[in-house]
């Protein structure tokens, strides 16, 4: 009942009930409201001014507001210095450290319920690029385009997603509104988009809704490991976000695969057709079931509560105080500037993104190289096609224990008390991976081109690829969050942003490579870029802690 309470569903059934169904318990018993208030009788704006500082974890590591609250700080400090009286609020916190409502608190069972359709939610999300593939002739036939034209379909959608975190994840960690709203708000926006692509009465209506689909549908992608890190503790937070990513990279695998069989049998229209039925069906789910994960915007609801109970405007939680010293021009520039910072000025930040892109580039660019290897030398039609992308997905299936493994038994030594880690001891499995990279792509190029080769051969290839991808993104995922966890927001969107322009930008040539220099030197070449790319984990494994301590955006502290 809790869960529903706390859904989008239980919400309006409060709204419109006025709050007479689905109480909470200090509504029911307004004497429990005084179990809420902090300890201390009050706190000082200074104070309040630094909480992102000492309590990290609370509010999300990964948090832009946090972000935001310290750039404001010398502010907020000389205005109380110069005597600016701003009042003295009174903090709702939680009813002790056992308080059900805390993300923390919940059950096993609650949280891998609210886990699983994060999970879903991205992999309906994702699975909307590459279910377009196979639909790209159809597409390039009834708009009388070309293929390359075509192809932007893709493009747009994957380059909507990498812009969309710039709005999206500043707006989520906002105390007042929270992450599922804006889960929930987009998703229905996104899936009713999916009428105007079907729909389309022109190419450019059709590329319009299809980047605007990819924007809408960003907000999961961009914060869903921030859910991950709301709920369970740092202990099993990097476990959580690894499954997470699992679905973020099967769903443009399987794409294909479902979209081959509808698109052969129905036209391309039937592959957005699918992608509406399963984002609507994730969309009832999330509407009923999804309770708020977001710390700030539950304390934020529960002050709203006990001011209306009370009467009194000074019950504040610590979120709402820490926001009154936030500057606008501050939550701007940790958006939209700092990513591009990081990304671009920090060089550990600039090259491990510029690989993570490449290989997320170089899986786009399969989306073009497979059809031609196994449609056009091995035969297969469109649906058979797309199930030679199942080793990719394999791949990722037999690695992900193995990930596991080595986490509980061999990193978890370098754990100190307070689960605290070096960033460097995230970096083995990338080391490994590394290798995988450069061995699935040669494997994949000079098996796969050539008829007589058999069509098992280089989809046993292309697994490789996927164990290289999954141990480096996730080594790589956690190494940044861990070296810069107050700046891990800016960071992971500057990630993302890069990561997507990649994504976008490589089908666009990929056919034409293909076609000119052929499958196998055409993956040669991409492996040699990959190849460029392997001492770099080794050189951050032994010189990472040096290199950190000469940024001014990295840990110092271990």
């Amino acid at each position: 009942m809790e869960t529903i309470r706390d859904s989008t569903f239980g919400k309006l059934v409060r709204v419109f009930t006025r709050n007479r169904l689905l109480r909470y318990p200090e509504e029911v018993n307004p004497a429990l409201w005084t179990e809420c208030l902090k300890p201390e009788p009050s706190v000082k704006d200074e104070e309040a001014a630094t909480l992102a500082d000492t309590e990290e974890d609370t509010f999300g590591l990964y948090a832009v507001m946090s972000q935001a609250s310290r750039a404001s700080r010398r502010l907020n400090s000389i205005a109380s210095t110069a005597g600016v009286d701003r009042g003295t609020p009174l903090l709702v916190d939680w009813r002790g450290p056992d308080d059900p409502e805390n993300p923390q608190n919940w059950s096993t069972t609650k949280k891998l319920l609210v886990s699983s359709q994060i999970w879903m939610l991205t992999f309906a999300i994702y699975i909307g690029s590459a279910i377009y593939t196979p639909g790209i002739e159809g597409v390039s036939e009834q708009f009388s385009v070309s293929r390359v034209a075509a192809t932007l379909g893709l493009t747009l959608f994957v380059l909507g997603y990498g812009l969309g975190p710039m709005v999206w994840s500043p707006l989520s960690e906002l105390p007042t509104v929270g992450r599922n709203p804006t889960y929930i708000l987009t998703l229905v926006v996104f899936v009713f988009f999916q009428f105007a692509v079907i729909y389309a009465k022109n190419f450019g209506m059709l590329l319009a809704f299809r980047f605007l689909t990819g924007f809408l549908g960003s907000p999961a992608l961009a914060t869903g490991g921030a859910s991950m890190g709301d709920m369970w503790n740092p202990k099993v937070r990097d476990y959580m976000i690894a499954i997470w990513g699992c679905f973020a990279i099967s769903a443009p695998v399987l794409g294909p695969l479902v979209g081959g069989f509808a698109a052969s049998a129905k036209g391309w229209t039937w592959t957005i057709w699918q992608l509406l039925w399963a984002s609507g069906f994730t969309l009832v789910l999330l509407f009923f079931f999804l309770p708020e994960t977001f710390t700030p915007n539950i304390l934020w609801r529960r002050a709203r509560r006990v001011r209306k109970i009370t009467g009194n405007s000074n019950y504040k939680c610590e979120a709402e105080i820490e926001l009154s010293h936030v500057r606008p021009k501050d939550v701007l520039f940790e958006a939209a500037i700092r990513p591009f910072q990081l990304c671009f000025l920090e060089p550990i930040v600039f090259f491990l993104n510029l690989y993570i892109s490449l290989i997320y580039g170089i899986l786009y660019i399969f989306f073009e190289a497979f059809p031609i290897v196994f449609s056009e030398i091995h035969g297969f039609n469109m649906g058979q096609t797309g199930l030679a992308f199942l080793g990719i997905l394999i791949g990722a299936i037999l690695i992900i224990p193995c990930y596991f493994y080595w986490k509980a038994k061999y990193q978890s030594q370098h754990f100190d008390q307070n689960w605290n880690i070096a960033p460097e001891h995230q970096l083995p499995p990338a080391c490994v991976g590394a290798f995988a990279l450069p061995i699935s792509l040669f494997w994949f190029g000079w098996t796969g081109n050539f008829e007589s080769v058999h069509w098992i051969v280089p989809i046993v290839g292309s697994v490789f690829f996927s164990v290289g991808g999954c141990l480096i993104f996730n080594g790589i995922f956690c190494y940044q969050a861990h070296a810069y966890p107050r700046y891990a927001a800016s960071v992971l969107a500057g990630n993302d942003f890069m990561r997507s322009s990649f994504g976008a930008g490589f089908p666009l040539f990929a056919t034409a490579m293909f076609h000119n220099l052929g499958v196998g030197w055409a993956c040669t070449l991409l492996g040699c870029l990959t190849v460029l790319f392997v001492p770099y984990p080794f050189i951050l494994l032994k010189f990472g802690r040096r290199l950190r301590m000469a940024s001014k955006y990295a840990r110092h502290d271990i």
